[in-house]
């Protein structure tokens, strides 16, 4: 059973969708109003257990400065071969640091494929949880986000205050 669930973080309402086998999306959705309810099933412990409340619960830390690595099962069921291989390497980017599309594109020895390397990233489908945000240009230059490059930097900065502090903020 696909339970969803709507949680607030500083970037706005996500929505956390998934089944026993794991997480299947985690997504911006802040023209939603009502709140998608977890209580679907009345255990709750079972709840407790379930990918999505921990999914929840691992969020809310992450945005809290309190966690820096998810343990979370995923479910990408359905996606392409070659997607699958580039959320893999996303997910062995650290939390505070990132890497570059050529450089995922030569992780998979491939390194002609920078391009299908960005467009899997912008299919990822579990946003922050694969970490497709942590991808910039060769160049160091930030490059595309599905929600925009405001929101990137945001959680860039939110990782590594250091590095992509605000110009002017040690004012």
């Amino acid at each position: 059973m696909l339970i969803r669930y709507l949680i607030p973080t500083p970037i706005g309402r996500m929505e956390i969708a998934g089944s026993e086998l794991g997480i299947q999306s985690v997504k911006l959705c802040q023209n939603q109003k009502q709140p998608v309810e977890i209580g679907v099933q009345d255990d709750a412990v079972l709840l407790a257990e379930h990918p999505v409340a921990a999914c929840a619960r691992q969020l809310t830390e992450y945005f809290a400065g309190a966690r820096e690595v998810f343990d979370l099962k995923l479910d990408w069921g359905g996606a392409p071969e070659f997607h699958r291989q580039v959320w893999g390497e996303l997910l062995k980017i650290p939390f505070g640091k990132t890497t570059t599309y050529s450089a995922i594109a030569e992780q998979l020895n491939n390194p002609a494929a920078v391009r299908a390397v960005g467009m899997a990233n912008r299919s990822n489908p579990i946003a922050i949880i694969v970490p497709c945000h942590r991808v910039i240009g060769k160049a160091g230059e930030l490059r595309g986000y599905f929600y925009g490059l405001d929101t990137k930097m945001m959680l860039l900065r939110h990782e590594n205050p250091q590095r992509f502090a605000e110009q002017g903020a040690l004012f």
